[in-house]
């Protein structure tokens, strides 16, 4: 038996110095050392030698089991380092050739609408804060005067942590901690990342909301009117049509709704205003005294207004794109556009 794998060793070593790629030489390992392979097949005999001998076919069969592992290995190496310098040998690069430009990003347009409203609030004297997008249901919904019954605290239309905890739903939360830690007179602005369970042309479970709060002794409803037509005329142009709605908002009252002309259709109706060719981009109205009492204001001294948009309508709007999700798929050829 041991002359069979003495033999077994002579054999492959002349083989594996005639063989000239790597596949000749994985397969021969497979064929001599696989599971099945004849080295393996021979050390299956072992069982019929006699105990006294095993010992010594044991020692050998295991150093000519090294010397093949060796070989192979070192066969394997000299092979790969061959190729290599072959593929050197043929290729070339011709140096001459003018370098590929790598792709310089831009700015996302949610971004820019969020630097341009920046720039625009900065400019009229509010104060640009930001606050946790994880919030209490008290400074969500409680102290916004949204009672428990109302429609928005539902787990469809609210994503909780726990009971008392929530992902925002709207900026609205920062006018409660504003107000708490400020004396009125004040105006102030937030803008962020807000959460709700939606997802079509023109909703996504994330997206970002701008809220604005001003209040003082003497600040009434046409300054709060004449504050955002001079936003929204900044933003869109002067030409573009706007117009006021009565609404019910818990936070405010009076309440209205502001739209603007939809930039996709111009006015003539399309499947992103649903065909009224108007849309509506945010909520507005006088502060609720019971607002203003929960976040510690003397309501009989002070009053003011507040109002809240969407950064992605006013985006749509701005750029006539006319599906929501555009936005968070990445797509170079969208972005490019920007």
């Amino acid at each position: 038996m041991l002359e069979k794998l003495a033999q077994l060793r002579e054999d492959v070593l002349k083989k594996l110095n005639e063989i000239e790629n790597l596949e000749e030489v994985n397969d021969l390992k497979v064929k001599i050392l696989g599971k099945k392979g004849e080295f393996t097949a021979i050390m299956k005999e072992m069982a019929n030698i006699a105990a006294e001998k095993r010992a010594e076919f044991g020692k050998t069969t295991n150093e000519i089991k090294k010397v093949l592992q060796d070989k192979f290995n070192e066969t394997t190496v000299n092979l790969k380092e061959i190729a290599k310098q072959e593929r050197l040998k043929n290729e070339t690069i011709d140096i001459t050739l003018p370098g590929r430009a790598a792709n310089i990003g831009s700015l996302h347009p949610i971004t820019k609408t969020v630097m341009e409203i920046k720039d625009i609030v900065s400019e009229m004297g509010f104060d640009i804060v930001d606050g946790p997008e994880v919030e209490y249901v008290k400074y969500n919904f409680d102290d916004l005067n949204i009672p428990k019954t109302h429609p928005s605290r539902e787990l469809t239309d609210t994503f909780y942590i726990k009971d008392d905890v929530v992902l925002r739903t709207q900026t609205s939360g920062m006018q409660i901690r504003y107000m708490k830690d400020k004396v009125p007179p004040f105006r102030m602005i937030s803008v962020g990342k807000v959460y709700r369970p939606d997802y079509d042309v023109s909703h996504t479970p994330m997206f970002h909301q701008v809220e604005g709060l001003m209040v003082g002794e003497d600040v009434s409803f046409a300054n709060f009117k004449a504050v955002l037509e001079n936003i929204v005329k900044k933003i869109f142009g002067k030409d573009r049509n706007v117009r006021f709605r009565p609404h019910f908002f818990p936070f405010t009252e009076p309440s209205a709704e502001m739209d603007v002309e939809c930039g996709v259709c111009k006015g003539k109706g399309c499947r992103v205003c649903k065909g009224t060719g108007w849309l509506e981009i945010l909520g507005s109205g006088m502060v609720n005294s019971k607002v203003l009492e929960n976040a510690g204001i003397d309501a009989k001294k002070y009053q003011g207004f507040a109002f809240g948009l969407g950064l992605e309508r006013i985006t749509m709007l701005k750029y006539g794109i006319d599906d929501l999700r555009a936005f968070f798929e990445n797509d170079e050829r969208f972005l490019d556009q920007f």
